[in-house]
């Protein structure tokens, strides 16, 4: 299977970047074919500007300069999005992906009736991998934006049979080694025991 992981932090040390490590490691030990697209190493421009936008629905024109990414998504067979959630939202830099990315013509098609149809039907594997500094009580207070863009809107998009999971960790800044030493190991198990189960 080819899978797409998309991946937004900056900093390699990081925790999050750990996580990105497990996932392609455990899908190459399992023969999937791995793409990783990692968004900051890569230098993706984020920003939607006048330009863009003013062609946004337009198929004929509205890839241009994000093709290489259209293309690499259009070859997945799974969609794997790593990354931290920071204001209780994902990384400005994932957030500009979807802006233009999925876009009129990638994620969906208009009918002639203006209405929007499913066009990443080829996807049967939707995962969100995430780290919050909060607790799961605060991310719900807020509504838990994340959880709501990966279990409902972006496997819109994607076959009525996506397979989707996502796989949050709650209370990642808790200073407490004792708290990391049990919680953290873990979840890097929880999320190869999960890649595991792709196929």
């Amino acid at each position: 299977m080819r899978a797409l992981v998309v991946t937004a932090h900056p900093l390699e040390e990081s925790f999050n970047c750990a996580l990105r490590r497990t996932i392609v490691q455990t899908l190459n030990d399992a023969g999937h074919e791995v793409d990783v697209c990692d968004l900051y190493a890569e230098n993706f421009q984020p920003v939607l500007d006048a330009g863009m936008r003013s062609r946004y629905f337009d198929p004929a024109v509205n890839r241009t300069g994000v093709e290489h990414y259209v293309e690499r998504l259009f070859a997945a067979e799974a969609l794997i999005l790593c990354f931290p959630v920071w204001c209780f939202g994902p990384p400005a830099i994932l957030k500009g992906f979807m802006d233009r990315v999925l876009i009129p013509g990638v994620s969906f098609a208009l009918g002639d009736d203006g209405r929007m149809h499913p066009n990443l039907r080829h996807i049967r594997h939707l995962v969100g991998v995430t780290t919050y500094g909060r607790s799961r009580l605060d991310a719900w207070y807020i509504g838990d934006p994340p959880r709501r863009i990966i279990t409902r809107y972006l496997r819109w998009f994607m076959a009525k049979d996506v397979r989707v999971r996502y796989l949050p960790l709650y209370n990642l800044h808790r200073s407490d080694a004792l708290h990391e030493a049990r919680d953290h190991a873990p979840f890097l198990q929880r999320v190869s025991s999960e890649m595991r189960k792709l196929g």
